[in-house]
């Protein structure tokens, strides 16, 4: 059970080698959005520098220049330690929030990573991505409440 949490961040991350043909990148980086989730969901439940092992198998499984996913995974947990630390109190609103700017900070900076830094296709590939991960994530913190509650059940 102790496995359950990395086992879908690990999954989550292998789906992006699922085939699919698009003009654009349309699926979401779902690996990402379950390391969000699970954060999100139980905040002491991973140390921060788990972004190195995971982000590493993510940029081998999505194809992202190596090191990619290690940095942006590690800074968001990062930034959700030092959020965590200033806000008293969260409801669901304010943790959609925080995931959802968590996520297109990381698209962006993914997008621009994989481009050589080139501006202006960044658009054309985080827009129709961006909007459709937002939109998965309360199905995202759903799902990973279903497995935390099958985790911890007697």
């Amino acid at each position: 059970m102790r496995i359950a949490p990395a086992a879908s961040v690990i999954l989550g991350s292998l789906s992006a080698m699922l085939p699919y043909a698009a003009s654009a990148p349309l699926w979401p980086p779902l690996g990402f959005m379950m390391l969000i989730s699970w954060r999100l969901l139980r905040n002491t439940i991973w140390p921060v520098w788990i972004g190195l092992p995971l982000g590493l198998l993510d940029d081998l499984a999505s194809g992202q220049p190596v090191g990619s996913a290690i940095a942006l995974w590690t800074l968001a947990l990062l930034a959700m330690e030092a959020i965590d630390q200033r806000i008293v109190w969260r409801d669901f609103w304010i943790d959609w929030l925080l995931a959802c700017v968590a996520l297109l900070l990381y698209l962006v900076i993914a997008a621009l990573l994989a481009n050589a830094g080139s501006l202006g296709e960044v658009a054309v590939l985080v827009g129709p991505q961006s909007l459709w991960s937002m939109m998965l994530l309360p199905l995202m913190m759903r799902a990973t409440a279903g497995l935390d509650r099958w985790r911890l059940r007697p």
